[in-house]
């Protein structure tokens, strides 16, 4: 059976720690690749004095890539998923995950484009009270992907494997 492709793309995203939390929910989730367009996360990145150390945590493999346009992201048979408050979108809860996805994430301040939304296969939103923020919407939309596809390993095995160092917890 071949893997599903799931890639993630951020429009013009601002926040390196935001997009650290999203490379390590892709990572967490077996997303293959996540994709950015804009440069304020790469003069972000500049600015910043001190940097993450990524060496304990699962993300470090995860690759991450600066594209023109996020359309250019896709792959054969993978449909465009934007996420974001948009009339007419379709909740969360009620919605089948594509095999192939591309993900699309508008800005911490801002909205994706209209252009990409008209391209899109489907248009989804967490129906929540208000907006989250960038990292909590890609956690939320990848739990709901591995929920509603049940492609997922439950196992002591997996505990064992991924829990912290410090971690001796068992239910008895």
């Amino acid at each position: 059976m071949k893997k599903p492709q799931v890639s993630l793309g951020l429009v013009n995203p601002k926040s390196p720690d935001n997009v650290g939390s999203v490379l390590r929910a892709a990572a967490n989730y077996g997303v293959d690749k996540v994709f950015y367009t804009g440069d304020r996360y790469p003069r972000a990145i500049e600015r910043k004095a001190r940097t993450v150390d990524m060496s304990r945590k699962v993300s470090k493999d995860v690759l991450i890539t600066q594209k023109d346009c996020l359309i250019d992201a896709l792959t054969d048979n993978m449909k465009i998923v934007c996420v974001e408050f948009a009339l007419n979108a379709i909740p969360l809860p009620e919605y089948q995950h594509p095999e192939n996805a591309l993900y699309i994430f508008g800005p911490e301040d801002g909205s994706i484009d209209q252009a990409i939304i008209d391209k899109a296969d489907d248009v989804v939103y967490v129906p929540t009270v208000g907006c989250m923020n960038l990292s909590a919407s890609v956690n939320v939309l990848l739990y709901d992907r591995l929920c509603k596809t049940g492609n997922y390993n439950a196992s002591n095995t997996l505990i064992r494997k991924n829990r912290d160092t410090n971690n001796r917890l068992k239910v008895l």
